[in-house]
């Protein structure tokens, strides 16, 4: 089976390299040319358009920062869909709003091609290590065809339900995480203010019920000062807009996740954009004039 792999960021370049250590064939296609000669030199196989990787593609794996990116990839001038085979199936893992997925899946099937929507969650560690989540969303039997494959970069790999559900877990997923970094950094800035060790407070509340995977991963980067991105504040602020526009849609309300998305657009337009959201901390940090660390 030959596989197209179209993204190779930050997330996108470790797990193609997963793929071609699992022995598959893979051919790769990216705008950042450096990117591109990296997974080549791994064994991957380079084209210049998405058109001409989805030609000699089987399955197609798609790796992209938003909606826009995705629908371009797809549909658009030298897109997957002027090239694509008969049966073949791409795979989103791209984290998009839910309702473009479901726009894009019918756009695909009348094409002749199976869509499946699976983003996912444990940043670049995760994606280096093959142990990301995979939260996917289609149908049962094309996620069978895919699973091996999925199985290759992640230790979860779950379907959720239909075409969007994928997205729409991610959704659900990302509101937790940026909630639970906010309130790390609230508390960690409460206790250095307070003339505790903010150190001991996280060593001393971490394998009680406080304690969660993402205290374990974004609390010793606060304590480091450690602000580069495993995943960019700018893409977390594009999750939780996508998690308002889903939220609006079902008319209901999401107070904490308005907030948090406040404090990261703030910290935005400080030129933070492209920090790790565990750089959420300078928030609280800025308004105490205090700084965490060791």
């Amino acid at each position: 089976m030959k596989i197209g792999f179209i993204g190779l960021g930050i997330m996108g370049k470790p797990m193609a390299k997963n793929l071609l250590k699992a022995g598959y064939e893979l051919n790769i296609c990216d705008i950042n040319e450096d990117a591109v000669a990296d997974v080549a030199a791994a064994g991957g196989v380079p084209y210049k358009t998405a058109k001409e990787t989805a030609a000699c593609s089987d399955v197609i794996l798609t790796m992209l920062p938003n909606s826009p990116q995705v629908k371009t990839v797809i549909e658009g001038k030298d897109g997957i869909l002027e090239g694509m085979k008969q049966g073949t199936v791409i795979v989103d893992m791209s984290s998009i709003d839910p309702t473009v997925s479901i726009e894009l899946e019918k756009e695909v099937a009348e094409a002749g091609g199976e869509l499946i929507d699976a983003p996912v969650s444990g940043g670049e560690p995760k994606a280096v290590d093959g142990t990301l989540s995979f939260m996917c969303g289609g149908k049962p039997e094309v996620f069978d065809r895919v699973k091996p494959i999925l199985e290759k970069m992640g230790a979860s790999i779950v379907l959720v339900g239909p075409i969007g559900s994928g997205n729409m877990t991610k959704l659900a997923n990302q509101i937790i995480v940026g909630v639970n970094i906010a309130a790390l950094s609230e508390a960690l800035v409460l206790a250095a203010k307070s003339g505790v060790n903010p150190e001991n407070v996280y060593q001393a509340i971490r394998g009680g019920l406080a304690g969660s995977t993402v205290m374990d991963a974004k609390a010793p980067m606060m304590l480091d000062r450690n602000f580069d991105p495993g995943f960019r504040i700018e893409l977390h602020i594009k999750d939780l807009t996508n998690a308002e526009n889903a939220s609006r849609a079902v008319g209901m309300e999401l107070p904490m996740t308005e907030q948090v998305l406040a404090m990261m657009k703030k910290l935005q337009e400080e030129g933070m954009g492209k920090c790790d959201h565990s750089a959420l901390l300078r928030y609280y940090e800025e308004k105490e004039n205090i700084e965490v660390k060791r």
